[in-house]
């Protein structure tokens, strides 16, 4: 009997994961009809300069970091993870359209800042709910197929954009509104499709037990890392004010956002594949040495041309990345804190994102592009350097259905 119930909990573990990129794919198409459009909508209507672009951006990442890691610490002491998915989706998918109505750059920070607060309350249950759908050795697979689907819909979105206002249906601000639909769908999906999943490692303790279940040590110097890649990692909002620096059409820029995320939809599975294979930090740092290439390229093109070919090698930085960094928390944490993890990861991240992009935009201002991208290369090289040197290596060895102990897990 209980080996039957693994047997269902597994097959019914890939129909959440469809599920779940089911939502990350409406999701994204709402995101990616207003996001290309919105650093023009800044400079050219609302007239904000490269500054205030960085600091909503991650000002907006920073306050929701805290969200972030309440709600996965919370989500491992309540008996299911489902409620705080749904309320984050529900929470940006009310807000994101709201950017129609901005008059003032502070309306879009305060549109930003809703959205983000629901992606705080969201991501690390989500997370924790992928890994508990699926089999450890299929994490990685799991977490790539999730960021295929969510790209997939940011492939869409600026298509959607881009033909709304190319043929002269809606302007700027239509087309923000218009973003409602597929938000809306999104939440309806969680309602209708996404069911909560027995947690692996379960002992048959209450939840709450899950806030004296001890982090590994291991898994503080990989946030120390991710933070310090974090700081090199500003808003891909300056990716679109490069490719308009540089001479690509205003129209044409969704264009290149759209061929960005086709790469990205189509190296998430296989990076995730290759890390289930390869191990964890191993497929991070090919995937950081391609950011700093990408960001050495951008500080040094000098025409449109360049802005595709840098554009579309970005989208592999992501195929190696997105998902593995997700699949190695998961690898590291035991079951009963995996919200926790999740949390204190995208924590880390989002409290890194709010200097990164000010720190950007400041160099943008005062020294040029090209100083802005290489600095931010030169970090992406150091934490490669320091995630291997301080950080074990992580794969399916580390990715184990027990509750291990710290030593075992530093072997």
């Amino acid at each position: 009997m209980a080996s039957a119930g693994r047997s269902e909990s597994r097959g019914g573990g890939w129909r959440n994961v469809f599920a779940l990129g089911t939502v990350s794919f409406l999701t994204d198409l709402s995101t990616e009809m207003i996001y290309p459009l919105l650093p023009a909508f800044l400079s050219t209507v609302l007239g904000a300069p490269g500054v205030v672009l960085g600091a909503i951006e991650g000002a907006a990442e920073s306050v929701a970091s805290l969200l972030k890691l309440m709600s996965g610490y919370y989500s491992d002491r309540l008996r299911g993870r489902k409620g705080l998915v749904f309320a984050g989706y529900l929470l940006s998918s009310t807000a994101k359209p709201l950017v129609a109505l901005a008059t003032a750059p502070w309306h879009v920070a305060a549109v930003r800042l809703a959205d983000r607060l629901g992606k705080g309350v969201r991501t690390a249950p989500r997370d924790s709910l992928l890994a508990d759908s699926v089999q450890p050795g299929q994490r990685g697979k799991a977490y790539g197929l999730q960021r295929t689907m969510d790209h997939a819909g940011a492939i869409v979105g600026p298509l959607v954009a881009s033909g709304l206002l190319g043929w002269g249906l809606l302007d700027l601000r239509g087309v923000f509104a218009a973003a409602a639909i597929p938000a809306a769908a999104s939440v309806l999906c969680i309602l209708l499709l996404v069911r909560e999943m027995p947690r692996h490692e379960r002992t048959g303790a209450a939840p709450q037990a899950a806030a004296r279940v001890a982090l590994p040590p291991a898994f503080r110097p990989y946030l120390l890392v991710v933070f310090l890649f974090t700081l090199g990692n500003s808003s891909d909002a300056f990716l679109l004010l490069r490719a308009w620096q540089l001479g690509v059409a205003p129209a044409l820029v969704p264009l290149a956002w759209v061929l960005l995320h086709v790469v990205k939809m189509a190296s998430s599975v296989p990076g995730g594949i290759i890390s289930d294979k390869i191990g964890r930090r191993a497929t991070i740092v090919s995937g950081w040495i391609v950011y700093a290439l990408v960001y050495a390229g951008l500080a040094a093109a000098s025409q449109a041309a360049h802005v595709w070919v840098l554009f579309a090698v970005y989208g592999l930085y992501f195929g190696l990345t997105e998902g593995v960094e997700k699949a190695y928390v998961a690898d590291l944490a035991p079951a009963r804190a995996r919200g926790r993890a999740f949390g204190a990861f995208n924590c880390a991240i989002g409290i890194g994102a709010l200097p990164a992009s000010v720190l950007m935009g400041y160099l943008w201002d005062t020294h040029g592009a090209a100083v802005a991208f290489g600095t931010g290369g030169a970090l992406a090289l150091m934490a490669s350097v320091l995630l291997l040197a301080a950080v074990p290596g992580g794969g399916q060895g580390l990715a184990m259905d027990t509750v291990q102990s710290p030593s075992t897990l530093q072997k």
